[in-house]
């Protein structure tokens, strides 16, 4: 018979039983406090590799890229087309002066557009301004280092013009859009689509014979005088060079 100082109270298995879980849970806790989520990171990923991307997601990323730097090669060939086109213009007509574009109003798109070539450079009020594809307007306005190009598709603009192939002359006029009107004098003057319209030569105001643009369509049945629509062959709505026509220094 054991003495009452040697006697052990036990606790009573249901409640080693009940509190077997809630030991695990604690357990697990300071595991995850110990480890600073480790475990649980690794048991994410090891579920989630069935839902890695695959082969055809990298095929993804590979033809993603593969298109940005074809748009930037093609992108730096249009820049340096457009560069020598700028130079073979100004090295083969003498008395142009290359001028950037530095500032256009959204409002103003197809009106107006300054250039950073000014007075000190030569250039004078109504001198002809060029593009690559041919003549793009004129000096509205002169400043010391800035001028003011009023466009062909200026509502303000009025340029007498030529049509070679049926041999007369019209007036092209700006509507404040992309494509200007041309207006005639005589009927039946027989203009069609495709007909390449220049300056006049016998024009004062600009240089004769350079190219402004083609008809697009034509209405006969306009009074007084059929007319036409014209597609200037300059790419006014993305000029960023231009050149001016110069008085020989």
């Amino acid at each position: 018979m054991q003495s009452p100082g040697r006697r052990l109270r036990l606790p009573p298995l249901r409640l080693v039983i009940a509190a077997w879980p809630w030991l695990l849970v604690l357990a697990a806790l300071v595991g995850v406090r110990l480890s600073k989520g480790a475990f649980l990171s690794d048991a994410y990923a090891q579920l989630s590799r069935p839902f890695w991307p695959g082969s055809a997601q990298s095929e993804w990323l590979r033809a993603a890229q593969d298109l940005d730097q074809q748009a930037r090669l093609d992108q730096l060939e249009a820049d340096n087309s457009r560069l020598r086109d700028m130079l073979e213009l100004q090295s083969t007509a003498g008395g142009l002066l290359s001028a950037p574009v530095i500032s256009r109003q959204s409002q103003g798109w197809w009106q107006q557009l300054v250039i950073g070539r000014g007075s000190l450079h030569g250039v004078a009020s109504g001198a002809a301004v060029l593009a690559p594809g041919g003549l793009l307007g004129r000096v509205g306005s002169v400043t010391p280092a800035t001028a003011t190009v009023t466009l062909l598709t200026d509502t303000s603009s009025r340029v007498g013009v030529w049509v070679g192939r049926v041999q007369h002359h019209g007036m092209l006029v700006g509507l404040g859009t992309d494509r200007p009107m041309l207006r005639f004098i005589q009927q039946d003057v027989g203009v069609r689509p495709g007909d390449v319209v220049s300056t006049s030569p016998a024009s004062t105001l600009l240089p004769p014979n350079l190219t402004v643009g083609v008809v697009q369509s034509v209405n006969d049945r306009a009074v007084p005088a059929p007319e036409a629509v014209v597609q200037l062959s300059a790419p006014v709505e993305a000029i960023d060079w231009v050149q001016v026509r110069v008085r020989a220094q």
